[in-house]
């Protein structure tokens, strides 16, 4: 999943005008009889086209998906075409095409697309085109949920962030996997040690990078923040999605949690980005924990990136008053400007479904995405989709969020920097967000 900003209020009102405007003509164009012209091409057995919008998943994405596609082309009379969008660039192609009155039948989006999309009326909502039978079959079906209906099919999930550990340190200090947020604070202090005697810490208990580097903001709550909310018991938004609600009870608890563990991240976690604390710190076996994407994708990530990292194994999440961890459930969704969109789920279901899911896997591995598929990753990582499926879990689709989120970050580095306390940092962004919120609604009801 790659995080992009939709940008700013302007340009989301630009885009809801526009697309408001590429409905009507949608909606002119059935008057005349569109649908019914492509229903009869069909029946007369002319050939049908599907256009779909996808970013590069594996490295040859357009070849891959054709071979596993012509099957299915035959079957159903119709040629799939795709249009491979770098990620660097992909919001900004879905912002010109709507604004052109260009749309695909099938999108790729990830949650931080969402909200525009659905309040606008682009995206279709599945709920009544779905079973019960395809809940059953299809793993992550309900993670496609989002703003009151279901929006998407999952097609690329199960690769959550994960707390790693070091074994050969819990060894050393007598300690086995946490599993608690005491157990956890309590395994960090004991490993935060010097080592070698010359008055220096140079073993941690948690490796932290909180400098964006490269990366969004985004980056620190993916790795870290959104885990002790969740388990906490908080949410970004109130379930209704009209107010902040990470400022409560639960988001204070969490982010007073995270504060208290900074004794034992190392000294430069400021200036640190994510990845590079856990390359550099935790791979390098200089702290008991570390956190970043399962390796469940990719099974010798580790052993090639990491070859001084011998003895670790993970926890999917820890508990407080509950479990969880962030995981993507970016989805395929079919576009009310289709006019096929029977086809185009039926295409969706394909693609997430047994039969190309089985052989893709083989050239991009990653979770089963239905009861049918098995799974084909590194056997360490299974317990991820199997018995630790309800562990982590996608962000809440809603209203004005990459905005909310990056403010949200902003606050938090405040706090972990000592500029503010936690309280204040929290009644602050939550202020921020509410105030977006109330003018998204204002603007959309």
């Amino acid at each position: 999943m790659k995080l992009i900003s939709i940008g700013g209020k302007k340009m989301k009102k630009k885009l809801l005008s526009l697309v408001l405007c590429v409905s009507m003509l949608a909606t002119l164009a059935v008057g005349c009889g569109s649908k019914d012209k492509e229903a009869d091409k069909q029946k007369e057995g002319e050939p049908t086209t599907l256009t779909m919008w996808l970013p590069p998943l594996d490295d040859d994405t357009e070849g891959n998906f054709k071979k596993l596609l012509s099957g299915w082309e035959k079957e159903n009379n119709c040629t799939v075409e795709m249009e491979i969008i770098p990620w660097a660039s992909y919001v900004e192609r879905w912002s010109t095409g709507v604004a052109g009155g260009e749309t695909p039948d099938i999108g790729y989006m990830y949650v931080e697309m969402y909200p525009t999309y659905i309040s606008s009326g682009l995206v279709t909502d599945l709920t009544d085109m779905v079973s019960e039978e395809d809940y059953k079959e299809y793993l992550f079906l309900n993670r496609g949920e989002m703003m009151g209906g279901l929006y998407g099919v999952p097609i690329v999930t199960g690769v959550p962030f994960v707390l790693y550990y070091n074994q050969d340190i819990l060894d050393s200090i007598g300690e086995k996997a946490p599993e608690t947020w005491e157990d956890f604070a309590r395994i960090c202090e004991k490993a935060t040690k010097d080592t070698d005697g010359d008055g220096k810490i140079d073993q941690y208990g948690y490796a932290v990078g909180l400098n964006s580097g490269s990366m969004s903001n985004l980056y620190v709550l993916n790795s870290y923040m959104y885990s002790l909310l969740w388990q906490a018991g908080g949410d970004i938004y109130t379930d209704d999605l009209k107010k902040a609600a990470f400022n409560n009870e639960a988001g204070v608890e969490a982010l007073e949690f995270f504060k208290s563990l900074q004794p034992y991240m190392p000294e430069n976690a400021m200036s640190l980005s994510g990845q590079d604390a856990f390359s550099t710190v935790f791979a390098e076996g200089k702290a008991a924990f570390g956190v970043t994407r399962s390796s469940a994708s990719n099974e010798t990530t580790f052993a090639k990136d990491y070859p001084n990292l011998k003895n670790w194994d993970y926890v999917t999440s820890l508990k407080h008053k509950e479990y969880g961890t962030f995981g993507a459930a970016d989805c395929l969704s079919v576009m009310s400007t289709s006019e096929n969109p029977e086809l185009a789920l039926d295409l969706i279901k394909y693609i997430t479904g047994p039969e190309f899911m089985t052989e893709y896997h083989k050239v991009a591995p990653g979770a089963p995405l239905t009861a049918s598929e098995e799974y084909v990753g590194d056997p360490k990582m299974e317990r991820i989709v199997t018995e630790d499926r309800d562990k982590w879990r996608p962000l809440q689709a809603g209203p004005c969020g990459n905005e909310i989120l990056e403010n949200y970050a902003s606050h938090i580095q405040a706090v972990m920097e000592g500029k503010q306390d936690v309280k204040t940092a929290l009644d602050e962004s939550a202020a921020y967000a509410d105030n977006l919120l109330k003018e998204y609604y204002a603007e959309n009801e």
